[in-house]
């Protein structure tokens, strides 16, 4: 087998709310809605230059839970130990949650971490 990761989905309580964050607020790139009006389900692709796509997905009565297993966070490259420290003083002025700040971890990674407007975690990397 010689597989790769396509994308990674999460689910939304507002998924207009979500595409805005991860457009505007991170850079993604937004693919059209899909919806299904039968099932009322809706998702939009979001891109970040190359690799896995990010699917946000909504549908009425399917809310997300913070309890699943398995339920971490979104890392996102952005080259450069300056690229992040630029990116978390952005978002901290417009507002965005920043869950801790600039830092080297334990496993060698110059990371920060904000939290979207339904509080996943993302990583911001150098």
């Amino acid at each position: 087998m010689n597989a790769r990761i396509e994308h990674i989905a999460i689910w939304t309580r507002d998924i207009e709310v979500m595409r805005a964050f991860y457009s505007e607020a991170l850079g993604g790139a937004s693919g059209r809605l899909y919806e299904n009006r039968v099932t009322g389900f809706k998702s939009y692709f979001m891109s970040f230059g190359e690799g896995p796509r990010l699917e946000l997905m909504h549908q009425p009565g399917r809310a997300p839970s913070s309890t699943a297993a398995g339920g971490g966070h979104i890392a996102l490259a952005l080259g450069s130990r300056a690229a992040v420290d630029e990116a978390i003083a952005t978002l901290r002025q417009r507002g965005v949650s920043v869950e801790s700040d600039p830092r080297v971890t334990g496993d060698g990674y110059y990371e920060a971490v904000v939290l979207d407007p339904e509080r996943n975690r993302i990583e911001l990397t150098a």
